[in-house]
């Protein structure tokens, strides 16, 4: 990051600006799964079909996914794969620290019962 231009640097805050969205993910997260169209996505969030295509809509100006017309469908597929990298390492420093919280905090009680 020390060397981009700010230019750059504002790229890289709407890349991570787009990833800040529950939804947003829970979507990766299927389309990790597979390709899949509006309507399935929506009903597999439990969302309307109008709230996934904006999300879809700037996913797709982010280059997270790809679109492809099949028909009267557009299916939605990973454009990068690298993403799934990136959230795995966030996705694993997260459950690190929820276990070493955990363990503090059964540590504590511990501590109280004594």
């Amino acid at each position: 990051m020390k060397n981009l231009p700010p230019e750059a640097l504002q790229q890289v805050a709407s890349y991570f600006q787009t990833l800040a969205e529950p939804t947003r993910l829970r979507i990766l997260n299927l389309l990790r799964q597979g390709e899949h169209n509006v309507g399935e996505l929506a009903q597999l969030c439990g969302y309307t079909a109008a709230n996934i295509s904006r999300h879809l809509s700037l996913m797709t100006q982010q280059g997270f996914v790809a679109r492809e017309s099949r028909g009267t469908s557009v299916y939605y597929k990973i454009a990068d794969d690298s993403v799934y990298a990136l959230c795995d390492l966030v996705c694993d420093s997260i459950a690190r620290q929820y276990e070493r919280a955990a363990k503090s905090q059964q540590a504590l009680l511990a501590r109280e019962d004594k």
